[in-house]
């Protein structure tokens, strides 16, 4: 809270500096260094300008997006916002619109259901909006989101509006649900888009009793990926930093190698999968495994492998298979990583081991001297619950 109560006096200190101040772009290029603006209470009287034209900005939540277009910054065209969450907030309901508004760019990693009750308000005060970029993962009851949703409640609704950028991520539970979409399905409420590319697919997985609905504009200038599956469809993602992975089938070493193709500038990367590599008992049984191609992780700075398959933590510890960069941030169930490591002796994860500086573990876990010895320069903590 110190950083975020800097960040918010470093802003306010700014603005009155720089009284004729145009641009202002807080933003780090790395996702993990960026600490968000945050409003206790609306921002002092001082915190304004009738000169900034353009600002680019993280925040602590959509109430804080909204103090920000409550008349302090009244000639601003250019607004690109970062959130971390999407809670309601009952501010909107009492600000009018933003005419000046030309470009709005709205992004937040984190799923949210309130779509219909904070964004499409917020959206429809921007009678002249031109450029619009929609970066969010929702979750829905009963339909995905899609092209006939999109053009419904924002294109048909903004005459201006000529360049839409997006990617959404529509989740729902399947239970009891009939007629499902297929990624078909999806892609035919695209035919008659304004973008050239639109790509589309839907995922189900029967045993979390889960739909997801990807859409987005491509090229992409999205900077997380969730969700993804062997379904993917690939491609080159060169603004993404963040990336998970899901799926119920196994994810083979091949499909790693997709996705460090696909996203070369990745920085953390999150997997859940549970189903053993299928190809590994072949290269095993054919001593295959000198023949796989080293996939190197060039940004990566956290790894989170904790509901995994051990398949998965050999994956990225065995030097056979995978070329970590130093200082990596580790995040792995103890009793997990104890039987790949074989107790903190096997040779073929030494030299990825040795290259972590924060080692999270959780699980039933117990300092040891063979574990601080594998992992020599690791800061070491412990996590009953993960």
């Amino acid at each position: 809270m110190e950083a975020v109560d800097t960040v918010v006096n470093i802003c306010d200190y700014i603005l009155n500096v720089f009284t004729n101040l145009i641009y202002l772009i807080l933003y780090e290029s790395s996702y993990k260094n960026r600490v968000p603006l945050f409003f206790d209470d609306p921002p002092p009287p001082t915190f304004r300008s009738s000169t900034l034209l353009k600002l680019s900005v993280r925040l602590k939540c959509f109430g804080d997006c909204l103090y920000l277009l409550d008349g302090r910054f009244n000639q601003l065209h250019t607004l690109y916002v970062a959130l971390v969450n999407l809670h309601r907030t009952e501010l909107s309901e009492k600000e009018g619109d933003l005419p000046n508004l030309k470009c709005f760019s709205l992004s937040c990693n984190l799923e949210t259901s309130h779509h219909d009750e904070i964004i499409f308000p917020l959206l429809n005060r921007m009678p002249n909006l031109e450029q619009l970029g929609l970066y969010l993962l929702i979750h829905v009851d009963e339909i995905f989101i899609d092209g006939n949703h999109l053009k419904k409640n924002i294109i048909n609704r903004m005459p201006r509006l000529n360049q839409f950028t997006f990617y959404i991520s529509s989740s729902m539970f399947t239970r009891n649900k009939l007629n499902l979409p297929s990624t078909e399905d999806i892609q035919r409420t695209f035919i008659d888009f304004p973008n050239n590319e639109i790509v589309s697919y839907v995922d189900y997985f029967p045993k979390a009793e889960r739909g997801l609905c990807h859409i987005y504009s491509y090229p992409s200038v999205m900077e997380c990926y969730s969700d993804i599956s062997n379904n993917f469809p690939g491609g080159l993602f060169n603004y993404v930093r963040m990336v998970s992975l899901f799926d119920e089938h196994p994810f083979e070493h091949e499909f790693f190698l997709r996705i460090v193709q696909s996203f070369p500038f990745m920085e953390k990367l999150c997997l859940i999968n549970y189903k053993p590599q299928t190809c590994k008992q072949f290269y095993e049984s054919n001593n295959d495994n000198l023949n796989l191609s080293v996939i190197e992780y060039s940004f990566l700075s956290e790894l989170v492998i904790v509901h995994v398959h051990d398949d998965y933590i050999e994956q990225f510890l065995f030097d056979t298979k995978t070329y970590l960069p130093y200082n990596i941030i580790l995040h792995v169930n103890y009793e997990s990583l104890q039987r790949v490591t074989n107790y903190f002796k096997r040779d073929a994860t030494r030299i990825n081991c040795a290259k972590i500086n924060k080692l999270n573990l959780g699980g039933e876990s117990k300092c040891s001297n063979s574990l601080e010895q594998y992992f020599p320069y690791a800061e070491i903590s412990y996590s009953i619950i993960y």
